[in-house]
């Protein structure tokens, strides 16, 4: 991959060692896991949902800044209405339940994609949830729904070429590090870490242009049996990558 690399000052980010500041997971696997014990799609979700705090509890514990996942694509809308209402109703149960303790435990949340296409009630509730852990500093979770990284790139290019127009801003001047303000990602630390549940090796969509030099991790695991010493081992891999930027 290649990408405008990061200043060659950062030594934690060039030499191996260091921690992950943002982790990102496409959390993949809940109907094949649910499928081999003959059970319904939506209990593969339920357990996914556990996976999911496990997973931010790991990530508070190994110095994790953000922790975003892939919880519903642009493209998950081509699943049944079955599906995708058990998704909307798990999503509205899981933030009903967890919104407490976000609070308790220092957990801000934040969304990318367009969630009101999940309806006016929900989006409503997930707004507030958004506004209600904004002070919160222990770690921030990102939840990406009705998201696709192609759209949002192009949405950040039409930005910038409004601005253009308008004046605002020489076309000459624009610079990766311009279309990347304005991502919904634009306030997080840059992605170290992307792992990949389930055995596929591809990136779906996902934070296309966050990934350019994170590291990839791909597992096996199907995302229900993902745990803290799954994640722990993941973060270890990535701590002993020497990440070069395309230098030497």
């Amino acid at each position: 991959m290649t990408s405008t690399a990061p200043a060659a000052e950062d030594s934690q980010a060039v030499n191996g060692g260091g921690g992950p500041r943002h982790v990102a997971i496409i959390m993949d696997g809940n109907g094949r896991w649910a499928s081999q014990r003959g059970l319904p799609r939506v209990a593969g979700h339920r357990a996914g949902a556990e996976s999911l705090r496990k997973a931010i509890r790991t990530a508070v514990e190994h110095g994790v800044e953000a922790l975003t996942v892939y919880a519903f694509s642009s493209e998950n809308w081509r699943r049944s209405s079955e599906e995708i209402s058990d998704l909307t109703s798990l999503m509205r149960y899981y933030l009903e339940r967890e919104l407490a303790t976000f609070e308790k435990e220092g957990v801000r949340l934040q969304i990318i994609g367009d969630f009101s296409a999940f309806g006016s009630e929900l989006a409503a509730k997930l707004s507030r949830a958004v506004e209600r852990t904004s002070g919160n500093r222990r770690i921030t979770l990102v939840v990406a729904l009705n998201y696709g990284s192609q759209a949002e790139i192009a949405a950040a290019a039409r930005k910038l070429a409004e601005r253009a127009r308008s004046g605002a801003v020489d076309p000459a001047d624009i610079c990766p590090a311009m279309l990347e303000a304005e991502l919904q990602t634009a306030n997080l630390p840059e992605l170290d870490l992307l792992i990949r549940t389930s055995g596929e090796e591809r990136l779906s969509n996902f934070l296309l242009w966050q990934a350019a030099y994170a590291e990839l991790v791909f597992l096996d695991t199907l995302w229900p049996d993902f745990d803290e010493a799954t994640f722990t081992h993941a973060i270890e891999q990535y701590r002993g990558r020497h990440r070069r930027f395309g230098g030497r």
